[in-house]
């Protein structure tokens, strides 16, 4: 399978244009359209070259509180030797356009466009745009929460072509996941996934559950159901859902409706305040020290 991503490209629009849009912020779920990824909201950041982001989540609290979520925009011959300045983070890289070369634990690989990569916290890896093309990737980070008893995952390096989805059970395969991850492997404790819905096909209840979710959409469209709101997304379209928000959707058509999916899970729920979540991370750091 191979398949066109859709990636913003910035721009700014006329004095024309009319100042409605899409764009929806509640205190359940937020949808930033793929018209508001304009020039003037970009961000930067230390240790990357010829390189612009958009920063689309992030933790809030309140909202959403696990992840951060970048689509990375990065010009020949830009790039990093020091992407990631936070060493309990851990990241994964999905590419929608152009060449990524990424080096970590002294290997080298080209991630072309579905290209996956999970990097592990502490993990020492450089990225670069060799190419004469800009490269555009998403960049999801989360502070890792180490188990007592459990290793940390390993480096993965993968590409969505060369996986084949998993149909949900009952929709003769018109509602299919592309996992990067064992679903069984505790070590993880996020899950980014490509999902995949055929023309007509649906998500035929409300789910209601606790993992917060980032939805990026890659290709086509649909009504998604967010809360009390059914709302037209398309290619380019971000929807951002706190734990618990009800959901559904129905896919029309003409052609496939597909999204890049974060989603927390296998870790117990914090019983303290966010300053104070992961005291485990403390006392795994001094006892390594």
């Amino acid at each position: 399978m191979s398949t066109k991503y859709f990636a913003p490209k910035g721009g700014h629009p006329g004095q024309e244009q009319l100042l409605t849009d899409r764009a929806v912020f509640t205190d359940a779920y937020a949808v930033i359209p793929k018209g508001t990824m304009r020039d003037i909201v970009t961000s930067y950041l230390p240790f990357w070259e010829e390189t612009r982001l958009w920063v689309i989540s992030r933790p809030l609290s309140g909202f959403a509180e696990t992840f951060s979520q970048y689509i990375m925009e990065v010009q020949p011959g830009g790039g990093s030797d020091r992407p990631e300045t936070d060493p309990e983070a851990e990241g994964v890289l999905f590419i929608v356009e152009g060449t990524a070369t990424l080096v970590v634990e002294d290997k080298t690989y080209d991630l072309t466009p579905g290209g996956y990569a999970y990097l592990p916290p502490k993990s020492e890896w450089t990225l670069h745009n060799r190419a004469d093309a800009t490269l555009r990737f998403h960049w999801i980070r989360k502070a890792y929460e180490p188990v007592e008893g459990l290793e940390t995952p390993d480096v993965l390096i993968l590409n969505e072509n060369d996986i084949e989805p998993t149909p949900m059970p009952g929709t003769d395969g018109k509602w299919a996941t592309t996992r990067f991850v064992d679903p069984s492997d505790l070590r993880h404790d996020m899950h980014v996934t490509v999902v995949t819905f055929e023309p007509g096909a649906v998500i035929p209840f409300l789910e209601t559950h606790v993992m917060e979710h980032g939805l990026y959409v890659l290709e086509g469209k649909a009504v998604y159901r967010l809360n009390n709101d059914w709302v037209e997304v398309e290619a380019g379209d971000y929807m951002w859902l706190r734990a618990f928000c009800p959901q559904a959707c129905y896919a029309g058509g003409p052609g496939k409706f597909r999204y890049l999916l974060y989603k927390d899970v296998n870790r117990h729920m914090s019983l303290r305040p966010a300053h104070s979540a992961y005291p485990q991370n403390q006392r795994l750091r001094t006892a390594a020290e």
